[in-house]
């Protein structure tokens, strides 16, 4: 478990803390500092606490990490923006651009890079974090309210809830972005766990990683994860694959089969060597997959452990990339008089297969 004092500092005139949620077998440590999961821990088949998401061992260690992404809240839009661009009740809009040509995870400025009011209740067992993000910022039309709600639940689920609203119309796709490793650990890689997605679909994208506007069927591709695979079955850690999906293997958005906005299971990982599960459930549209392909090994995080390829993977529950220039994706709009609403669950368990449903 991460220290209090090494979070607790003044970062742009606002109080940065490490809270911890807690219950019989569980402890999960956030920092209001982008809404980071600093630590997530689980026990394995033989009852051993392991920490299963990257992180650091200080506030000051994330200031000056070289990936941004280890942890937190990603907004207003999570995901990419072809060339930062889209067009909006006859209004044409400019985001910032930080990510080859195009905006990513609400750009150089997001959600992530924010100081987020707290509001602690320990008898809830939750943290809920607030951000008011002002119009214009980062190029983003109307003046957005969000609170997003941590709550650890007994049956050892992390349940995070979204709501938001506007004054003006803009899109809003925000999400979380914690690398997991159920190892506990980043020497050992994520090939080795198993993933099954609900998604007999996913939305193929160009060399930058925009959607072509497609949706096409995961049968017959290195996508197909309807039944568990190991992570590690289509890709080497040479970074030579035998697919891409990205710069360095999978980075892909999945079209998750569900109707409506209802909370239903999304994915599951595994590990086979401890026996650790978690199964994500949401009432999003798509499940964004990232192996961590692109990640160079130069931030060194708790532990000392280095953060490398293959390292730790990420599952991001959300709408689809570059939605508001596709109109045949779910619409990211959100609207003034309307709440924005998200809802993902973390759930971990211990098994001896992933085919077994818990």
């Amino acid at each position: 478990m991460q220290n209090q004092s090494c979070f607790d500092t003044i970062i742009g005139g606002k109080q940065n803390s490490l809270y911890t949620l807690r219950n019989a077998e569980m402890a999960v440590q956030i920092t209001n500092y982008g809404g980071r999961i600093v630590s997530l821990i689980v026990p394995d088949r033989n009852g051993t606490p392991t920490d299963v998401v990257w992180g650091f061992e200080s506030i000051r260690d994330y200031l000056k990490a070289e990936d941004v992404y280890a942890g937190p809240l990603v907004g207003r839009y999570g995901n990419r923006i072809a060339q930062g661009r889209f067009s909006l009740d006859n209004h044409s809009y400019q985001l910032s651009i930080n990510n080859g040509p195009n905006h990513l995870h609400g750009g150089t400025d997001g959600f992530w890079n924010k100081m987020w009011d707290a509001q602690y209740s320990p008898e809830n067992n939750s943290l809920t974090l607030s951000y008011f993000s002002p119009d214009g910022e980062e190029g983003y039309p109307g003046n957005v309210m969000t609170h997003v709600t941590y709550t650890l639940k007994k049956d050892n689920a992390l349940q995070i809830d979204y709501t938001a609203t506007t004054d003006q119309p803009t899109p809003y796709n925000p999400t979380i972005h914690p690398y997991f490793n159920l190892h506990g650990t980043t020497t050992q890689s994520i090939n080795s766990h198993y993933l099954q997605v609900n998604a007999s679909h996913f939305t193929p994208t160009d060399s930058v990683l925009i959607p072509t506007g497609e949706i096409i069927p995961v049968e017959g591709t290195p996508a197909d994860f309807r039944t568990p695979h190991q992570i590690g079955e289509r890709t080497s850690e040479d970074g030579n694959d035998m697919m891409k999906f990205g710069g360095g293997g999978y980075d892909i958005n999945f079209v998750l089969d569900k109707t409506g906005e209802t909370l239903s299971q999304a994915a599951t990982l595994y590990e086979p060597s401890n026996g650790i599960a978690m199964d994500i459930l949401t009432d999003q549209p798509g499940l964004q997959f990232y192996n961590g392909g692109c990640i160079n090994g130069t931030d060194v995080g708790k532990r000392g452990d280095l953060h490398r390829r293959y390292s730790g993977l990420a599952l991001e529950t959300q709408h689809f990339p570059d939605s508001p220039n596709h109109p045949n994706f779910p619409s990211t709009i959100l609207k003034p008089g309307e709440t924005y609403h998200h809802t993902v669950v973390f759930r971990f368990y211990v098994t001896d297969t992933i085919s077994q449903q818990h």
